[in-house]
């Protein structure tokens, strides 16, 4: 009996639940995957999850669209825990669920302990770009190129020289001295 389900929040079947039982669920479009959601947006072998020390761990497989989790790009495997929202590609989204096992029951039901539910999702118009939108990032820290500053300081620093030299040529009266092209000397 399975401990875990997925249920599709947005997709072409909102609404629905995927039991997940296995130790190897492949997640896509093609019919023959443990869960089959026939939408074009889906790669036919989207994603992976393994049962490995009772709980499933979620992996990309490479899809086109991507596989997110809580709004995160995956970039390598992730352990789903209740709650957590899996988005594949822009307009499938599951939530990931624990059901409750009750040796005594004959029929397996959903957790009912409270819990707080992300908001609905919201249809954005479509983009028409062939550049995939990602999440945004916290912007790297720009560092400061040193280069100009070196430039600009040993720039000043032979004007001044230059300037030093001439007042110096002039106050000791040496201008023929360095300068013997000069007409009058």
């Amino acid at each position: 009996m399975a401990q875990f389900q997925f249920v599709m929040r947005s997709g072409p079947t909102p609404g629905v639940t995927f039991p997940l039982e296995g130790d190897q669920l492949i997640i896509g479009r093609d019919s023959s995957n443990s869960v089959a959601i026939n939408d074009a947006e889906i790669s036919r072998k989207h994603s992976r999850l393994s049962f490995q020390g009772g709980k499933y761990v979620l992996e990309d497989l490479g899809s086109t669209n991507g596989t997110f989790v809580n709004g995160q790009r995956l970039a390598g495997p992730v352990v789903l825990k209740p709650g957590d929202v899996v988005s594949l590609g822009e307009q499938i989204v599951l939530m990931y669920d624990a059901i409750n096992m009750d040796p005594g029951a004959t029929i397996a039901s959903a957790r009912h302990a409270p819990r707080v539910t992300p908001p609905p999702i919201q249809q954005a118009a479509p983009i028409h770009s062939a550049t995939p939108v990602y999440p945004s990032a916290p912007a790297p820290v720009k560092k400061t190129n040193m280069v100009p500053i070196f430039i600009g300081v040993a720039i000043l620093l032979f004007l001044c020289l230059c300037g030093s030299f001439f007042w110096w040529v002039d106050a000791t009266y040496r201008w023929c001295t360095f300068f013997p092209f000069i007409s009058g000397c």
